[in-house]
């Protein structure tokens, strides 16, 4: 099974986990307002230098139908802001709220928070979400791990286009910009994943 596939694979068992979780009750609610959303299934919480790779992950953005269109890949990296030594492994899904957010993720592919002009926050387990929740944060993580980040930590990450697996998934070269935000590629290999990320 080629890299790509069990990644969108992956994915979709992050997004069934989380909204099966009971103290991530806001999780559910954003994603069915969410303009996109951003997956990476294996995060490594790890000492690393500044650019080092944390994990793979995907990116979809909502159609104008409320429909979900098709994976975009990427790396997401962080610098040492934030990161303890360890080798803590979680899955995290940020909820994009707004497209004009999802465009400047697209557009400032290097670094997430306030570089991107983005506000980010975080809900995961044990951390207290109603009052968070309304603050009009532009993106919102969710980990199912305690602790496994901080503001610091989120605010020096950066995600990475990878442009190797687009170009094996959908076997031509396309920018993610094409991808999420004109609908030029489809994969009906994606089609379990866009399913569960419909909220009923």
């Amino acid at each position: 099974v080629p890299a790509t596939d069990k990644l969108v694979e992956q994915a979709r068992q992050t997004v069934e986990n989380l909204k099966a979780r009971k103290d991530l009750e806001e999780f559910t609610p954003m994603l069915k307002t969410a303009a996109g959303v951003a997956i990476f299934p294996a995060v490594y919480k790890a000492g690393f230098v500044i650019g080092a790779e944390m994990g793979n992950g995907v990116i979809l953005a909502r159609n104008d139908d409320g429909s979900w269109g098709y994976p975009a890949f990427y790396t997401m990296g962080a610098g040492s802001v934030g990161l303890q030594a360890g080798a803590q492994q979680a899955e995290i899904v940020f909820i994009i709220r707004s497209r004009k957010a999802l465009e400047a993720v697209i557009k400032h592919q290097g670094k997430f928070g306030a570089d991107a002009g983005i506000a980010i926050g975080h809900l995961g387990s044990g951390v207290e979400g109603s009052a968070t929740s309304n603050l009009g944060l532009d993106m919102v993580a969710f980990t199912g791990a305690k602790g496994l980040f901080g503001g610091g930590s989120l605010e020096g990450a950066a995600i990475v286009r990878r442009n190797d697996y687009n170009k094996e998934y959908y076997g031509v070269q396309t920018p993610p910009a094409d991808i999420l935000l004109k609908g030029t590629q489809r994969n009906n290999r994606a089609d379990r994943l866009r399913s569960a990320l419909i909220v009923r």
